[in-house]
C-alpha cells in the first residue's frame, strides 16, 4: 500500500480529477488510486468519505486530507520541490500561479459548452461565442508563457515553463477539449497542445479513459 492515495472521478469526464492526478505523476511520489463514478446516486456518499468539501480531487497523506488541485499542487511543492511543480525563478513562478489561478477561477463558458469527454469527438459543437473568447484568452496566454518563459529555462520541451509543471496540468483538459471538439487553433497553440496530449502521463491518462466502462449522458451529446 502506497503513502499516498488520490481519489478522483471518471477519467474521460472529470477535468479537475485530472489536473489532480498529474500534479502527483509531476511530484514522481507513488501513490494508491481510488475511482468514484461520477453523477451516480452513491457518488456524493461515496466521495465524501475521502473528502471535506465533497468533491474530487483528493489527495490523502498520513491522515491529512488535501482537496482541490491546486492545493495539492501547494502540498506536494511543499514535500518535494526539486520536483519542480513550479519554475525555479520567482518572476517565472509567480507567472505561473498566476495563470493557473485564472485558469482555476474562469473561462465557465469553456467549461459548461465543452465538457471535458476524452472519448468523444464532437467538431463544430459548443462554439459560442463566450468560448471564443474564452480559446482567444487562453492560447493567448499559452503563447505569452512560450515567449517570455519556455526559453530562459534550461530544458526546453514544448511546455509553459519548458518542462511539464503544475501550471501545464492546469492547463491539460483545455488540450483534451480542443482535440474533442475539433477547435482550430494557430501553430503555436496546436503544437502546445500536441506537447500535453504527448506527455507520457497525459497517456496514461488518456488510456485509461478511453476504456472507462461508465457513460454520462449529459456530456454525450445524443
Amino acid at each position: 500500500m502506497a503513502e499516498f492515495t488520490v481519489v478522483i472521478g471518471n477519467k474521460n469526464y472529470s477535468s479537475w480529477s485530472l489536473r489532480g492526478w498529474l500534479m502527483v505523476r509531476i511530484a514522481g511520489i507513488e501513490f494508491d488510486e481510488i475511482v468514484v463514478p461520477l453523477d451516480r446516486p452513491e457518488t456524493q456518499a461515496a466521495i465524501r468519505k475521502h473528502s471535506p468539501s465533497g468533491r474530487v480531487p483528493v489527495l490523502l497523506h498520513r491522515g491529512l486530507a488535501v482537496w482541490d488541485s491546486l492545493a495539492i499542487a501547494e502540498y506536494l511543492n511543499d514535500l518535494k520541490p526539486e520536483a519542480g511543480l513550479w519554475p525555479p525563478s520567482a518572476a517565472a513562478r509567480a507567472h505561473a500561479r498566476s495563470i493557473s489561478a485564472e485558469m482555476h477561477s474562469s473561462f465557465t463558458d469553456l467549461r459548461d459548452n465543452m465538457p471535458m469527454n476524452i472519448r468523444a469527438s464532437f467538431p463544430g459543437k459548443g462554439m459560442t461565442p463566450g468560448v471564443r473568447a474564452d480559446i482567444e484568452r487562453i492560447t493567448f496566454l499559452w503563447r505569452d508563457c512560450r515567449k517570455r518563459f519556455a526559453g530562459a529555462f534550461q530544458k526546453d520541451e514544448g511546455f509553459l515553463f519548458g518542462t511539464f509543471g503544475a501550471a501545464d496540468a492546469m492547463f491539460a483538459p483545455v488540450a483534451t477539449r480542443f482535440k474533442t471538439y475539433g477547435v482550430t487553433l494557430d501553430n503555436d497553440a496546436d503544437a502546445y497542445c500536441k506537447a500535453v496530449l504527448a506527455h507520457p502521463a497525459m497517456r496514461e491518462w488518456i488510456d485509461a479513459a478511453e476504456h472507462e466502462p461508465w457513460l454520462i449522458d449529459k456530456y454525450e451529446f445524443k
